[in-house]
């Protein structure tokens, strides 16, 4: 569902997508980022400046069209383009020039997704792979607006990050709606099928797939289902140090702005199914390739002056082991938009009445980052230990023998090396190691 004034008639949920006014609000979208990216080329580059990410900049553009407007065939409408240079520089942060931005959003019809979640947004994916569009809600978007200038400082110290990122915040009013809508990477690529999606929080209350859920032809499973389905995803000891270290560090920065209720987002593609497929679709992923957009950049660590290393073949999928199974991972945090405000207190207080505390989703920041770390380093990934014998050669299958020969991401690691130390306990993680930030606390935090 949309913001209440968006009303049932906006778009037909119950199955494909055959109301014209759903057709009509997404041609709207298009139509309204590719007329506001396009209105910025007149605007000089210049510094980003503190003003710039309370900037809210609103036309309106009637169908006949006007002297700053193109007509088009879409009911009137208005658009809001949030912190519009903020962004701007955001997108060319991440390589993602103009053209490209209009090509993928604008060129051919949204596709749009079902959500597992139950945060209500909508999600539409660009015909090339390259981004989403979810729908927010007020809230959500004012504490985006709000968040950027800290949350975009430590994307440019740390742009290997399994954090999402942001390319723009609109908001749309047509036909007495009002949406509003964020474009975002996209973590799991159509491209290559998922065997296994999941959704994880690190928590057992109410932490299982629907029925309903489950009788989708590509069902969204939750951390119950991980624990009976899988016994942990395995990766060669420098893959999983890098991994911890990024989710580490991307979490103590979600604490910092109290954030919290986030989930991790994983897709497993199974190599030894079937030979690697791409669908005809997939011819149109050239020439444009966001920085850092795919999950084996995201964890590559200290590398200066690094270059993408994804594929063809692989899509920078992170190589892994499951029993006999050779996997392709496929990750990213989502759902950050969430603050530890009153709602969430009241929330975890009575659900706490009833069940185990511990194992309820909403916590304090600090324990769910501690409880979700936990998680995922114990339980959800774990590290391979060498076997003694194993040429030392082997030890070049890493993260970064992908760049040289992407078949060494399909073999099983093999190395010789001393036996690996005992990963760090999450729960001794220094809970005070924040990120400074130009927003403070009580900015971040929204009244009901």
């Amino acid at each position: 569902m949309f913001h209440s004034n968006a009303g049932e008639a906006m778009l037909n949920h119950s199955g494909d997508v055959a109301d014209p006014t759903a057709a009509a609000l997404k041609g709207a979208i298009q139509l309204g980022i590719g007329y506001a990216v396009g209105n910025l080329s007149s605007k000089p580059d210049r510094d980003v400046l503190m003003q710039d990410f309370s900037v809210v900049e609103s036309v309106f553009l009637p169908s006949e069209g006007s002297t700053l407007t193109p007509a088009h065939h879409f009911p009137d409408f208005r658009l809001k383009t949030y912190a519009p240079l903020a962004f701007r520089y955001f997108r060319e942060l991440f390589g993602i020039k103009p053209d490209d931005y209009l090509y993928s959003i604008c060129n051919e019809p949204l596709i749009e997704l079902s959500n597992p979640g139950a945060s209500s947004s909508w999600f539409y994916l660009t015909s090339d792979d390259e981004f989403i569009i979810k729908t927010v809600q007020p809230k959500e978007a004012e504490f985006l607006q709000k968040l950027l200038p800290g949350y975009y400082m430590n994307l440019n110290q740390n742009p290997r990050t399994l954090l999402p990122k942001f390319y723009g915040l609109y908001c749309i009013q047509c036909g007495g709606a009002t949406i509003r809508v964020v474009v975002m990477n996209n973590v799991l690529p159509r491209a290559i099928k998922m065997h296994y999606k999941y959704d994880l929080k690190g928590s057992s209350y109410k932490r299982r797939a629907s029925r309903k859920e489950r009788t989708k032809p590509s069902p969204t499973f939750k951390d119950l289902d991980f624990q009976e389905m899988h016994e942990g995803l395995h990766f060669d000891p420098d893959t999983y140090n890098a991994l911890m270290k990024t989710l580490q560090r991307d979490c103590r920065v979600l604490e910092s702005f109290k954030i919290m209720d986030y989930s991790l987002l994983l897709g497993i593609h199974v190599l030894d199914r079937k030979p690697l497929s791409r669908g005809s679709r997939c011819d149109s992923r050239k020439g444009q390739k966001v920085l850092y957009s795919t999950a084996l950049e995201s964890i590559q660590g200290n590398v200066k002056h690094p270059e993408p290393v994804a594929d063809d073949d692989t899509l920078g999928g992170i190589p892994a082991k499951h029993k006999d199974e050779t996997l392709l991972i496929f990750l990213g945090i989502i759902d950050i938009l969430q603050s530890y405000r009153f709602i969430k207190k009241v929330e975890h207080s009575w659900k706490a009445l009833v069940h185990d505390g511990d194992t309820v989703s909403v916590h304090r920041p600090s324990f769910y980052a501690d409880r979700f770390l936990k998680f995922m380093s114990s339980t959800v990934f774990k590290k391979t230990h060498p076997l003694r014998g194993a040429s030392s050669k082997r030890k070049r299958f890493s993260l970064y023998a992908i760049k040289s020969a992407s078949q060494e991401v399909l073999s099983p690691p093999k190395e010789e090396s001393k036996e690996e130390k005992k990963a760090q306990s999450m729960d001794n993680l220094d809970g005070t190691s924040h990120v400074c930030t130009s927003v403070s606390s009580s900015d971040l935090s929204m009244n009901l």
